[in-house]
């Protein structure tokens, strides 16, 4: 019965709910049990709480005897990662820094996700502070790729990505502050959205980069990440960034699955040297897909998306290095060598080199280093310019066409510790998803299939103007819908941990 019920969709999982076919509690139970079978091996979660997530399946059980009807997602499992807060669970972002904090309120998403009834199994791993591309910068451990335990699940959302594809929850929440939904996703064989900036709350989101941090849905299929989407988005007055628009229609578009008449650009820029072939090959493969489908598809070049890395690696830890100073030993967290004898100022010292990874730290100084006096323009302004030149070239091209094409990743998951010595490398993780953010353009990864010479997930990045999700995902429905009539069944269908 467990195996049966984790095999659903959270579509499906939550209409047997509503039907009485199943309930909330043996839902959870089935998870939870899946969880303590299989997370030895992945590492995706921080802290499971099982009697609070069995509380919280009964609540949802009895509002359903008591005539109520919660949405289509109560009763259904959710892993949540661990840079929401949650007043009920340790709220950690995977650093020492939060070892332990357990948060006085919840986030607006953790909010909206108890509102719609979704029962939260636990807190999943991540890259501290959501910085990385390979949850390997976690202080409590690196998380495994399901499709191969010896490479990367992708990041900063590697812990949630991972969850979903190892069936340990149908769904899992992520944020997405240069690809880190999206990157994850496609590495690990989900859909993964960065929805528009600003349509997703980020209060109780324990901020990397201010301008740039988007909470957004993973899932097994298009329709469950297009329910989620619009379970935990809307405005939010408590977020001076939160859009005061309506949520676009995303399970009417992932319902919809239609490509017709739609014109799909391809990047020029995001192709050629670095990309892996498999990659590519799977990639071209998607987009004659797409004109079979009755779209029209022309290329498009977006000059200044060459220049979005390193914009971004000078916006992202400028941001970061003014949200960080909060971290200084004296009002909550870690506080080290604080024995009577140093000053607060040797504390605060003590305190950020113990309580802060490598990667946090690189990022740190290269920020507060853009951001100092006479500095500040020849680094920060002017990769403000390039993000405006990237506003444009977006513009342009949604001028001439409803959505854009792209690899997700130019590589599928890499090996365990490959890029930990060079950063570089590692930032190249993120070269196709970038720009959206620095847009605040929505933008989603869907599964295009495995590539060739590994036999691992490749996925598809479809991006859309700010506020035209709903495009993201009908695009992405009927890819989908496509490859399973091509393939006979689900991509999870060929990972280890498929069940």
């Amino acid at each position: 019965m467990s195996s049966d019920l984790i095999r659903l969709s959270a579509a499906e999982l939550g209409a047997a709910i509503a039907r009485g076919e199943t309930c909330a509690v043996d839902a959870a139970t089935a998870y939870l049990d899946r969880i303590g079978e299989v997370d030895g091996d992945i590492n995706a979660f921080l802290h499971v709480d099982r009697e609070a997530a069995l509380a919280q399946a009964r609540a949802v059980d009895e509002r359903r005897a008591a005539g109520e009807e919660p949405g289509p997602l109560a009763g259904v499992p959710i892993a949540h990662k661990d840079v929401f807060t949650t007043e009920d669970m340790p709220t950690t972002a995977a650093s020492k820094m939060l070892e332990g904090w357990l948060p006085p309120y919840d986030a607006t998403v953790t909010a909206r996700l108890r509102k719609a009834g979704l029962v939260i199994l636990g807190k999943t791993n991540m890259d501290e502070f959501a910085m990385g591309s390979s949850t390997e910068n976690s202080a409590y451990g690196v998380t495994r790729n399901p499709w191969d335990t010896d490479r990367i699940p992708g990041g900063s959302s590697g812990g949630s990505s991972a969850a979903v594809a190892a069936f340990e929850a149908p769904l899992a929440t992520g944020t997405d502050t240069g690809g880190s939904i999206r990157q994850p996703a496609a590495v690990c064989g989900l859909v993964g959205a960065k929805p528009t900036y600003g349509s997703s709350s980020r209060y109780g989101l324990i901020a990397f980069a201010s301008s740039l941090d988007t909470p957004g849905p993973f899932a097994r299929n298009v329709l469950d990440a297009a329910l989620l989407h619009e379970a935990f988005s809307g405005h939010d007055p408590r977020d001076s960034t939160s859009i005061d628009a309506p949520v676009p229609p995303v399970a009417d578009a992932a319902r919809r699955a239609d490509v017709a008449g739609l014109r799909v650009g391809v990047v020029k820029q995001f192709a050629g040297e670095g990309y892996q072939p498999g990659v590519l090959q799977r990639f071209q493969e998607s987009v004659e897909l797409l004109e079979s489908l009755g779209a029209k598809v022309v290329e498009v070049s977006c000059p200044s998306f060459d220049t979005a890395l390193a914009a971004y690696y000078l916006i992202a830890p400028s941001e970061a290095s003014s949200n960080l100073a909060r971290f200084d030993a004296m009002r909550y967290g870690l506080r080290a060598g604080d024995d009577g004898t140093r000053s607060a100022e040797e504390v605060m010292a003590l305190t950020r080199a113990e309580g802060f990874g490598p990667e946090v730290k690189r990022r740190i100084i290269l920020g507060t280093y853009a951001l100092s006096s006479g500095y500040y323009d020849a680094y920060y302004g002017s990769a403000q310019q390039v993000r405006t030149l990237i506003k444009r070239d977006f513009e342009a091209a949604f001028a001439n066409v409803d959505v854009l094409v792209s690899p997700t990743t130019p590589t599928t998951a890499f090996p365990l510790g490959e890029r930990s010595d060079d950063p570089m490398a590692m930032y190249l993780a993120d070269l196709c998803t970038i720009p959206t953010n620095l847009a605040g353009n929505a933008a989603l990864s869907v599964p295009c299939g495995l590539a060739p010479e590994d036999g691992l997930p490749v996925g598809l990045q479809i991006m859309a103007p700010a506020l035209a999700d709903d495009r993201t995902y009908r695009v992405g429905a009927a890819v989908e819908a496509a490859l399973r009539d091509r393939s006979g069944g689900a991509l999870l269908a060929g990972s280890p941990y498929a069940v």
